[in-house]
């Protein structure tokens, strides 16, 4: 305590912040690493620490605004971290939230989340255990994934699903092009290829999006998938948002035969008072928050029994400590996790995904990305798949590290489109959501 004399007037003076851990152990950098090893723009943040060799990686990744993130990280959190102990993780995570003032958005949140995976990847690597373990321990031995089977029509939809049916899948989210206009997710890709140009890839072109034949064909995907398969595979489908909430309605009242494992995105989070009229109509499962960034999004659908999975991108909630609290809540009212993870999740976020899904006893399922080579090559470490599922390694930490200098190699595509996401729109011209 200090007192200054002012004016006659004793004042206190608090005392300057130190950090609460007992640990000597200090931050004292963190780095923004951006490399697009497939095309993709992806941000790990790499936070060192005063015991050398000592270090955690996290996922950043906001592909669309990545250089945004990577001010947020070198510009503001920096210098807020150096000094502080990288132990107080829950400390640390509130504080620098609290820091910006303005909070949970994607572009801070992602920011965040790269610091705060890559203190919970220091705290396993000191303790000598994986993050499941630091968790809770594992509930399950390895985390049953979901592919994405696309195609130009249900039959050549059905010939995919089939191939990873063959590889050991029980879970594959379908999409169908619809002829003459743009569709989500219907790239190219299929099960025999590893191409995220063409995983990534939306098909949209020049070409223009009306929901009401997406509408009509989308059920005569899954009657003929039902119809080949039978109930030997979960079958999902992404509407993206892009359907007018009413004809969504329609869409899910139609889809109920069908036993969708779950129907994701039916309604954009600004239309999300819609679920409740969902649940008057339709028994078909709902996934929902992809787009989430804060409490005030995904909250009142659990606790109002709106959905049945969370798809939060655990780095725009802002890491693995809010996700873990997410789970948890999600827990008490039977909702599942099905956690956010395409191609714009880094392997760095892959791992972090995997440790939660491990430890955490209501996960659903994991959307699942399949790791090319040249990503191996730079995270070294990337989660096994094997039997339609993800394993770990079993190593401390998040168990994935990166070739700083193979990831050097792989610098971001040109900013010509800023890394925007494609425009969508409908005949006249009326731009839509994504």
């Amino acid at each position: 305590m200090v007192v200054e004399e002012q004016a006659g007037r004793a004042s206190f003076v608090p005392p300057a912040w130190q950090p609460l851990g007992g640990s000597a152990l200090r931050i004292t950098n963190v780095r923004a690493i951006c490399t697009a090893p497939e095309g993709i723009r992806l941000v790990v943040v790499k936070v060192e620490t005063s015991e050398d060799g000592l270090y955690g990686l996290g996922c950043a990744t906001f592909t669309q605004r990545p250089l945004t993130v990577v001010t947020a990280v070198e510009e503001y959190l920096k210098p807020f971290l150096i000094g502080r102990d990288p132990s107080d993780i829950e400390d640390i995570w509130h504080a620098a939230q609290l820091s910006s003032y303005w909070r949970n958005g994607p572009v801070l949140n992602n920011a965040l989340s790269g610091v705060d995976q890559a203190l919970w990847d220091i705290k396993g690597k000191r303790a000598g255990l994986p993050v499941y373990e630091l968790l809770g321990g594992r509930c399950r031995e390895a985390a049953a994934a979901y592919v994405h089977a696309n195609g130009r029509d249900p039959q050549e939809v059905a010939d995919n699903v089939e191939r990873y049916i063959e590889k050991g899948f029980r879970h594959v989210r379908c999409q169908v092009e619809v002829p003459g206009y743009a569709a989500y997710g219907v790239g190219r890709k299929d099960a025999d290829s590893n191409a995220a140009s063409a995983f990534y890839r939306l098909a949209l072109d020049q070409a223009r999006w009306e929901p009401r034949r997406y509408c009509a064909i989308v059920p005569k995907l899954f009657e003929e998938l039902r119809h080949r398969f039978g109930a030997e595979v979960e079958l999902l489908h992404d509407v993206h948002e892009r359907v007018p909430p009413p004809m969504a309605v329609q869409l899910a009242k139609a889809l109920e035969s069908y036993q969708l494992f779950f129907l994701e995105d039916l309604f954009a989070p600004e239309d999300q008072e819609y679920l409740a009229m969902v649940r008057l109509h339709s028994s078909v499962p709902l996934a929902i928050g992809e787009l989430h960034s804060g409490p005030h999004e995904y909250v009142p659908p659990i606790v109002g029994r709106l959905t049945d999975f969370i798809r939060a991108h655990v780095s725009t909630i802002g890491g693995i400590t809010p996700a873990r609290k997410l789970a948890a809540l999600a827990e008490f009212f039977g909702i599942r996790t099905a956690w956010h993870g395409p191609a714009d999740v880094s392997p760095v976020g892959h791992a972090a995904n995997l440790q939660l899904d491990l430890s955490t006893p209501n996960f659903g399922v994991q959307e699942m990305y399949e790791f090319s080579d040249v990503l191996q090559e730079v995270f070294p470490g990337c989660p096994e798949i094997r039997d339609g599922s993800l394993w770990p390694n079993g190593l401390p930490g998040l168990g994935i590290d990166i070739d700083e200098d193979r990831a050097a190699e792989h610098p971001y595509p040109d900013h010509a489109l800023n890394g925007s996401w494609p425009e969508i729109r409908r005949a006249d011209g009326t731009v839509v959501r994504p």
